[in-house]
């Protein structure tokens, strides 16, 4: 059966957010598997990365929410079908997932879809566009937390005939391993960021919006900076502006509102996100709002490095509190302060304990292995 099983996943554009290195991941795990791996995208940054033996790559433009496109795209994804003969269609986006589900209905192939986020609605006609990461044969929910939403406010369109299920998102636990990391690699992404190892690194990754809480991690700082009375450690903001040009001026004038301009440096961009955790002592996710997933509080874990989160979405179910990392309660700077201090005055002990429990954690229960077999094995399971 295995042989001749062909899976095309359709994914708006191709970079390194968690659906996107979760499809490029899947693609390349299906060919060692004996199926044929298709996928069907705009383009993207990781496009130069994909094997083009193993992964058969086609460019559509399936980021486009115009319904003309949609339609056009799916009159295309029909053909696409037709001729490689795919088995499953799996779409990771509402745009193209409902190019996905005609083109799926008219071949009467299987669809499945990935809900990776919360897609917020205010009303009747949003939520009619978000429902069609429901109307798949199966439906894969990144976490508890999205699990739990879609049950909430989707439940209408749940069938006993659709298979509804949890698959946690995986990362590649060879790539995220602080032993791979040379001191020497180490050294020129410091002078690269102008910071002196003296002292502590706090580092906040992820893309400059005002949900992922930068405003409330210089909050914090800056009332750690007022307990402790001195500049005792460097903080990094770690994360593109996406064209929010507006949003980082606000940050930047923050800082300098609470004079911390020679402690708060901010950095566009690292190729090697691995090792900018292993420079750092302390790694933030400060979201206001819940993570589907929380990827940073899993890559932090797997370089054994102590996450400090906020208490909602999925780092409840990826951290375990106190021992493979620290909550905070969210949106709450002094809780925030709070932690950060217990976390840098930390005895040395403590913290190797408290990372090699992290990284326990993540082999466990999310590497990329372990999604990518249970993802393959639903495959197996719905053409069966």
């Amino acid at each position: 059966m295995s042989s001749n099983i062909k899976v095309l996943q359709v994914i708006p554009k191709l970079g390194y957010g968690g659906a996107e290195t979760g499809c490029y991941d899947i693609a390349h795990y299906l060919p060692e598997n004996n199926c044929k791996s298709f996928i069907v995208t705009s383009g993207g940054e990781l496009i130069k990365f994909i094997n083009k033996k193993k992964v058969k790559l086609i460019r559509l433009p399936v980021q486009s929410k115009n319904p003309i496109l949609i339609l056009f795209n799916s009159i295309i994804l029909i053909g696409i079908i037709l001729v490689y003969n795919i088995s499953i269609v799996h779409a990771r986006s509402r745009a193209p997932a409902w190019s996905c589900l005609i083109a799926t209905k008219l071949t009467r192939r299987k669809f499945v879809t990935t809900f990776h986020g919360t897609y917020n609605f205010n009303g009747k006609l949003k939520k009619f566009y978000n429902s069609v990461m429901v109307r798949s044969d199966l439906i894969i929910a990144g976490s508890n937390f999205i699990f739990s939403h879609i049950k909430e406010n989707y439940s209408e369109f749940l069938t006993s005939a659709k298979k509804f299920l949890v698959i946690f998102r995986g990362i590649n636990i060879d790539y995220f391993d602080a032993t791979t990391k040379l001191e020497g690699e180490e050294k020129k992404l410091l002078q690269k960021w102008d910071i002196n190892k003296e002292k502590k690194i706090i580092l906040m990754p992820g893309r400059l919006t005002s949900w992922k809480g930068q405003e409330l991690f210089i909050e914090a700082i800056n009332l750690v900076k007022i307990e402790l009375g001195y500049e005792a450690f460097h903080a990094v903001i770690l994360g593109d502006q996406q064209g929010r040009d507006l949003y980082k001026k606000k940050l930047i004038r923050l800082t300098e509102q609470y004079r911390l301009t020679n402690q708060v440096k901010f950095i566009d961009h690292c190729r090697d996100m691995a090792l900018a955790y292993k420079v750092s002592d302390v790694i933030v996710s400060a979201s206001i709002e819940p993570e589907a997933f929380g990827r940073v509080a899993v890559e932090a874990q797997a370089m054994e490095k102590l996450i400090i989160a906020s208490n909602i979405g999925g780092s409840n179910e990826t951290i375990v509190n106190g021992k493979t990392g620290i909550l905070f309660e969210s949106g709450d700077a002094n809780s925030l302060s709070r932690k950060i201090i217990q976390a840098i005055t930390m005895d040395e002990l403590s913290i190797k304990s408290i990372g090699k429990e992290g990284r326990k954690n993540i082999i466990k229960k999310f590497n990329v292995e372990k999604m990518c077999f249970s993802t393959y094995s639903e495959y197996k399971r719905l053409l069966n």
